[in-house]
């Protein structure tokens, strides 16, 4: 319902307004002066305002103008009523009247002058709700691409060491409480390529990049799919460890199958490169034990890194397995079950550590004894 605002000073032409506009479906809302008009104005939903100019105090004029420079109501339709004389309707026009009428007021001039100007009213009122429901879409749609945004860059985080799968499942719970450090006990897994040192110096920087890009993409396969999390890559070093962040029970047994699977991919690339007169081998180490792990680094740079002795094991144990051997310590062989098949392969002298280690080397898997 269209609720239009009368003022003027003299009941009688209040009335003679209100018995027009009432019957016609019309809300009338009646003010006596000036001031009561812009009060009536700003506490109450008003779409149009019949204003008469010539009153006690604060005239039709002001009235007008005051109503203007208000931004919400700077486009309310007001019609000014005049006594009669050009003159009085070119400053009506120019306080910011947007029609008048004069007095006496013929009937159906004023309906029809009210009509018009509340479809206009209605329009704008329309406008007005579009343009705040398009800021509040434009808002919805930027917080949108804000978290998306968010989200791509912690997805791009998380997939320098996690798996696709296991880095979208986190970036989708939000939970991130995982990079904090803690310890936990981990299976880890350390390999690299045989003869590389002596390739890379012997062969063109381009030979080097293509060999290794094949290595790592064959190697970086394995890790996801096995559901490892990387650490690093560092030339033809690799690092990988099981069971963080998230857990899993078999991370021994993961883990070997995982190496046994890398040895068998290397070996076809190593077909190839032979063929172009590069000799070169795989060696890798596993171990099992505790380590402190979080991430590591600065703002714009930051690595998932296990700190520990269990570490330094796996990288010795690389270093001491020859060509395509699987060098793993008698804890993880024992952990893995019967599955793996190896051979005892003695105690050994590992460069920084004061003890032996019992280590296996690792021939294959019985296929017939894995559980997937």
């Amino acid at each position: 319902m269209t609720r239009v605002l009368v003022v003027d000073d003299q009941p009688v032409n209040v009335r003679l307004l209100e018995a027009i506009l009432g019957p016609r479906g019309y809300d009338v809302l009646t003010a006596s002066s000036g001031e009561q008009a812009l009060d009536l104005v700003k506490t109450q939903e008003v779409d149009l305002v019949l204003l008469d100019i010539l009153m006690p105090g604060m005239d039709g004029y002001t009235v007008c103008r005051r109503i203007r420079d208000e931004a919400d109501t700077a486009y309310l339709p007001v019609v000014m009523v005049t006594a009669s004389g050009d003159e009085q309707k070119v400053k009506a026009l120019e306080a910011g009247a947007d029609d008048f009428l004069t007095k006496p007021v013929n009937q159906n001039e004023l309906l029809a002058r009210v009509a018009s100007l509340a479809r206009i009213k209605q329009y704008q009122d329309t406008i007005k709700r579009q343009a705040g429901e398009l800021a509040a879409w434009n808002h919805e749609l930027e917080s949108r691409v804000e978290t998306q945004v968010s989200q791509l860059e912690r997805m791009g985080r998380l997939r320098r060491f996690l798996s696709p799968q296991l880095a979208e499942l986190i970036v989708d719970s939000g939970d991130e409480s995982f990079l904090a450090s803690h310890r936990r006990e981990i299976v880890v897994v350390f390999c690299d390529l045989r003869g590389f040192t002596s390739f890379a110096e012997a062969s063109e920087p381009e030979e080097v990049m293509g060999v290794l890009d094949d290595y790592h993409r064959a190697l970086g396969d394995l890790i996801f799919r096995f559901e490892g999390t990387l650490e690093r890559f560092a030339g033809d070093g690799l690092m990988v460890f099981f069971n963080d962040p998230v857990r899993c029970e078999d991370g021994p047994l993961r883990a070997l199958r995982m190496c046994v699977a890398m040895r068998t991919r290397v070996r076809r690339l190593a077909e190839a490169w032979g063929r172009r007169g590069h000799d070169l081998g795989l060696g890798i180490g596993v171990a099992q034990g505790y380590a402190t792990l979080g991430t590591i680094g600065f703002d714009g740079r930051l690595d998932y890194a296990a700190i520990g002795s269990v570490t330094n094991l796996a990288a010795r144990l690389c270093a001491d397995a020859e060509s395509w051997q699987i060098l793993v310590t008698e804890r993880v062989f024992s952990a893995a079950g019967d599955a793996v098949i190896g051979d005892d392969a003695g105690l050994r002298d590992v460069r920084g550590f004061t003890r032996t280690v019992h280590a296996y080397s690792v021939r294959g898997l019985d296929n017939s004894r894995v559980v997937s």
